[in-house]
């Protein structure tokens, strides 16, 4: 049987853990709408996979057409399984960050939150900045 102390322990876990993924959720879309709204110019969705193929591959004008109808063909798809299949995907990395913490001194968590803050951010900025690169 578990003693007061050990259950406010465990209470104050999965409280830290909750406000954890809120915070985690809510610091996502504030920087993806913050990171839209500073480059309201650049391309997105099929455009931009167009223009770093253009860049790229310099396509000839039917191939540039052609390759173009068929993304905008099958973008919708495409665009509808990430977002059934991104939820999932989230919580598994949830679950992931969640049994590492449990390892770690409160210090140490601290720590693996901020480093892991940091390479979700470089690799999105790593992703996003490829195109602009390439242009």
């Amino acid at each position: 049987m578990l003693n007061r102390s050990t259950t406010w322990a465990v209470v104050l876990l999965a409280a830290t853990f909750a406000a954890g993924i809120a915070v985690g959720v809510g610091g996502r879309a504030l920087w993806v709408r913050r990171a839209a709204a500073a480059a309201p110019e650049r391309p997105r969705g099929v455009e931009r996979v167009m223009g770093e193929l253009d860049a790229e591959l310099h396509l000839a004008p039917p191939q540039r057409d052609s390759v173009h109808a068929i993304l905008q063909r099958h973008w919708t798809r495409m665009t509808a399984a990430w977002e059934t299949v991104r939820p999932r995907f989230d919580s598994m990395r949830a679950e992931l960050d969640s049994e590492v913490s449990r390892q770690l001194t409160p210090e140490q968590q601290v720590k693996y939150r901020d480093h892991m803050a940091r390479y979700r951010h470089q690799k999105e900025q790593a992703k996003s900045d490829s195109g602009e690169q390439k242009k």
